[in-house]
């Protein structure tokens, strides 16, 4: 009896979500033998819907998640995802299930290298459920060995100790195959950094569109539309995001510190004095000090209030105040003007109202 037989005996078996579009999820079967799937995808694949009871309790299905499929038609490619396992981990953006590591690209040269980006994406990937995070970056042959070594010792001062690839000379490529093989990783960062190339090295034939840096702007253009797992020759899988230049910090104030390593080699050996210490003004903090990405954090720290005060308006809709944009990702609160004092009468309204002056009857 093949392979085939065995695991659909019972009508089920067992997947990851490689892809969502639409209303249908490209389901990659596990398979132990796979010589037994000779008409077949290696591993097989499957062209999934979702069962009409899981839409019901509003269970999701996202790619990255491990799933049941059920009733497979082998000469159509098909099936239905009828459960969704537990995950182990889960991020928001991009929405992607049960990653064992984030993988941050970036260029050390076009796009020129920019600290409070690459602090802001790193704080981004440290507030996740993933454990692991691995700094790339990218077109190392454009600058000399001395620019490199200053680059990593900055880093290192940050907590990162960063692998200098190329993608154009295929430098360190196979340092990196040891890293992602056998894991599913999420590949992110600005565009124009060589995500798609990266990935079209590591993985033959995947061809992903690959877009060119903008010369005004020194900026990368996004070219990945959605998010999607594509298998490692090695094993494992690596998910490709659609590239974003600011990546949401979704965390609360008090969380933020902890998204700093330096910042918590501080915290391991001494306390603050007061327990709710937000490490801006006050007394005695452990924290406050002269250690590079402390600017930043106060950058995000704003942003971070910024954030939890607009939640609570909306929360508590009889707020006077409200949040208005100043250009550049800076906000300010200003005064609610009542709507119905202040808001200019209709030209409509107002003839209306003389008209009706016009017919009304004499005393």
């Amino acid at each position: 009896m093949t392979t085939v037989e065995t695991m659909s005996t019972n009508g089920q078996l067992l997947g990851t979500v490689l892809a969502v579009q639409a209303n249908f999820y490209r389901v990659q079967l596990d398979v132990e033998d796979k010589e037994d799937f000779s008409p077949l995808p290696h591993p097989p694949i499957l062209l999934c819907t979702r069962r009409t009871r899981l839409k019901k309790i509003g269970q999701q299905v996202m790619v990255g998640d491990r799933v049941i499929v059920s009733e497979p038609d082998w000469s159509g490619g098909r099936g239905a995802v009828s459960d969704v396992l537990s995950r182990e981990s889960l991020l928001d953006r991009p929405a992607i299930a049960n990653v064992d590591q984030i993988l941050l690209a970036f260029a050390v040269t076009d796009p020129p290298l920019e600290p409070y980006q690459l602090s802001r994406f790193l704080v981004k990937a440290e507030s996740t459920d993933v454990d692991d995070v691995l700094l790339c970056l990218n077109k190392s042959d454009l600058v000399s060995l001395q620019v490199q070594q200053e680059i990593s010792d900055r880093l290192l001062g940050w907590g990162y100790k960063p692998l200098f690839i190329s993608v154009q000379n295929s430098i360190n490529i196979d340092v990196l195959l040891k890293y992602i093989n056998n894991k599913i990783t999420v590949i992110a960062g600005p565009s124009g950094v060589g995500k798609s190339s990266l990935i079209n090295l590591l993985i033959p034939n995947v061809n992903l569109r690959v877009g060119e840096v903008s010369g005004k702007l020194a900026r990368g253009r996004h070219t990945t539309r959605h998010t999607e797992l594509f298998e490692l020759p090695g094993g494992g899988l690596l998910a490709d995001t659609p590239g974003f230049n600011q990546p949401d910090l979704d965390c609360s104030p008090e969380e933020l510190i902890y998204y700093f390593p330096e910042a918590r080699e501080r915290l391991a050996v001494a306390n603050c004095r007061f327990s709710d210490c937000l490490h801006r003004d006050e007394p005695d903090c452990v924290v406050r000090g002269d250690w590079e990405r402390y600017e930043h954090y106060l950058e995000f720290l704003d942003q971070a209030i910024a954030r939890q005060t607009q939640l609570h308006q909306q929360a508590d809709p009889e707020s006077t105040m409200k949040i208005k944009s100043k250009g550049k990702g800076k906000q300010q609160y200003e005064p609610k003007l009542e709507s119905k004092k202040y808001r200019r009468v209709s030209r409509k309204t107002q003839l209306q109202e003389l008209e009706q002056l016009y017919n009304e009857p004499e005393d």
